[in-house]
């Protein structure tokens, strides 16, 4: 049975190893996800290990999707900093292992996601996909709405420039003020 749990800093060093083995795969299988092919798994391990202290200061959250003691998957998500942007956060490395993939894995991350920055205030996420990657169907399937595409955005694991497509998602309830401006909402996910 898998289940999805968040991570503290700690817990995200812990797992790095881990995580390290799944964003090695997601970038093997051509998923741009930020790293070029081949991909180091000590690199990769370090990178993970370098999000623990944003996550021990309340900037991201982490996720991982465990089946047993095996992380099948893992979800992301980045809280905006600026005064004005307390009410949205960005949804960042979507990856579940090949071996698992049309399990409906992906929808239950984004959804263990949504549900938690809804429950703590947050009311607009956003994230971004390489532009006609399946990440898309699921995306749309999950009822976030596409606002535009830009030409040679990112670079695919082999370096080639693509485009890259950015999707946002309302959720929880509206932090617009009496007077129109917007609140600041909790962020302590």
């Amino acid at each position: 049975m898998t289940e999805i749990v968040p991570v503290s800093g700690p817990e995200l060093v812990t797992y790095a190893d881990e995580l390290a083995a799944l964003l090695v795969e997601t970038v093997e299988g051509g998923a741009s996800v930020g790293f070029l092919a081949p991909l180091d798994r000590d690199a990769a391990a370090a990178w993970w290990r370098g999000r623990a202290a944003a996550v021990d200061a309340g900037h991201q959250r982490v996720w991982l999707a465990r089946d047993g003691e095996r992380v099948a998957g893992t979800i992301g998500l980045n809280l905006a900093p600026l005064p004005n942007a307390r009410h949205r956060a960005e949804v960042t490395k979507v990856m579940v292992r090949p071996s698992v993939r049309g399990r409906g894995l992906g929808r239950a991350l984004l959804a263990a996601a949504e549900q938690a920055a809804a429950d703590t205030g947050l009311t607009l996420l956003v994230l971004d996909t390489e532009t006609g990657s399946p990440a898309e169907r699921l995306y749309r399937s999950a009822g976030w709405m596409e606002c535009g595409s830009i030409p040679d955005y990112a670079g695919d694991p082999a370096g080639v420039l693509k485009p890259t497509t950015f999707y946002y998602k309302v959720i929880g309830a509206s932090v617009a003020g009496t007077d129109g401006r917007a609140t600041s909402p909790s962020t302590s996910l």
